[in-house]
């Protein structure tokens, strides 16, 4: 079974950082685009940030210039590395993977969810 697990999340002053992680596990053949998304209190879930396995990377306006998203292809890990944080910032940030598997073929997935709260 494939699986996404994330960590990372937490409390963090406006201005600070945090990184999460996220690792796939389980028998799968490749990992193809992966992303974060995040949904604040009220609000639908947004793209934060998105890389392609050609290496094009996607991020929304409000998180240009703060947030970069990056692969570790040997670890199976997508990780977001989020700097300048604003209390804007804060919501249940998850992440998404395609993820090619004899099991299930070509599959969408995602992660538990992690929270990420700015605040003074």
């Amino acid at each position: 079974q494939v699986q996404l697990v994330t960590s990372g999340g937490g409390l963090v002053q406006p201005g600070g950082s945090l990184r999460l992680s996220c690792a796939a596990s389980g028998r799968f053949f490749s990992i193809g685009t992966t992303a974060w998304y995040r949904q604040a209190p009220g609000k639908e879930r947004e793209l934060v940030a998105r890389l392609t396995n050609g290496g094009i990377i996607n991020y929304a306006d409000s998180v240009k210039g703060r947030f970069s998203i990056s692969r570790d292809n040997a670890k199976n890990t997508v990780n977001l590395q989020m700097n300048s944080l604003k209390p804007e910032d804060t919501a249940v940030y998850y992440c998404y993977a395609r993820i090619v598997s004899d099991a299930y073929g070509t599959s969408d997935y995602w992660g538990q969810g992690t929270q990420v709260t700015v605040s003074s």
